[in-house]
């Protein structure tokens, strides 16, 4: 598949796919360009859409070299799933920082409304871009099937075009997304807008600690074995989560965990034993030792827990 067919591809995954998930895990960045100063009372918002357009050139820049290193160099140019987690507690962390800028915004411009007040704007656009070449590092579910299509590819080129097309097919939601973030940070409503944002970023974090397993599992019942003693694990990726959630198993046996993908959403990539696989996939594992074995969508939203006894 040439380039502009792989650009074509990630520009279709990005509109139909990429769109509500992208925006759920990566628009939190966007408030921080809401959390403007005052000067965009002073002029009506001008410089609103022209900050939105800086973050997505910066988004774009940054897809488009990440997907010719990984058509280039392949998957080990990737993330793993501990430092993604770690990233996306940092993430929700700047949200809330973010948030709470917001809130505080309209008093801060009441104090300093005299004619002759100027708060500075370079260091907020100088932001603008960097914000938005931070959200590769914040990636979706879709976003991690888009990267390993570009792994796949083996060329820069490929790998830079399929990235580039599916920035192009998600940034109509992010403009979208400023724009209303823009108008409710001048409005009596930006305190509940604020509000909204510290809950996704109590939620990122939330994601990134579930994602790096560091919360407590809890039991699973043991099923049964195969006839012929072989363990054979069958889990189905719905929209809202795995089924069944909490499956056993007999440890020191290998096992072979076949996932099915029953709904398209963030469940369809799948992190388990430290690896991102997309769904459908069938995995094989060495015998494991007595214990729980915990397996989360790339996203750190759904898990489940095979447990071995």
């Amino acid at each position: 598949m040439g380039p502009g067919a792989l650009f074509v591809s990630g520009l279709a995954a990005g509109l139909v796919a990429g769109t509500a998930s992208c925006t759920a895990v990566q628009g939190g960045l966007l408030v921080g360009l809401t959390g403007a100063g005052c000067c965009e009372d002073c002029d009506h918002g001008k410089a609103g859409p022209w900050l939105v357009a800086q973050f997505l050139t910066g988004r774009l820049a940054a897809y488009v070299l990440a997907g010719a290193l990984l058509g280039w160099l392949g998957s080990a140019v990737q993330l793993p799933p501990q430092a993604r987690a770690g990233l996306l507690v940092a993430a929700g962390i700047t949200v809330i920082a973010f948030a709470v800028r917001l809130i505080r915004r309209r008093p801060a411009c009441a104090r300093h409304s005299a004619p002759h007040s100027t708060p500075h704007r370079t260091p907020r656009r100088a932001a603008a871009p960097i914000m938005g070449a931070a959200t590769i590092l914040l990636p979706c579910g879709v976003t991690l099937g888009t990267e390993m299509v570009a792994v796949s590819t083996g060329s820069a080129l490929s790998g830079a075009a399929v990235m580039a097309g599916f920035v192009v097919g998600t940034s109509p939601a992010f403009a979208l997304l400023g724009y209303i973030l823009r108008r409710l940070s001048r409005t009596r409503l930006a305190a509940f807008a604020g509000a909204a944002a510290i809950a996704v970023g109590l939620w990122t974090i939330g994601s990134g600690v579930s994602l790096g397993g560091w919360l407590p599992t809890s039991p699973a019942p043991v099923l049964a074995m195969t006839a012929r003693g072989e363990q054979k694990v069958d889990i189905w990726a719905m929209r809202d989560g795995y089924r069944p959630a909490m499956v056993g198993a007999r440890a020191g046996v290998p096992v072979q965990v076949t996932f099915h993908l029953a709904d398209q959403g963030c469940t369809r990539t799948v992190t388990l034993a430290g690896r991102d696989h997309t769904l459908p996939a069938t995995v094989r594992l060495p015998p494991q030792p007595p214990g729980t074995l915990r397996y989360v969508c790339s996203m750190g939203m759904y898990s489940g827990f095979i447990r071995f006894s």
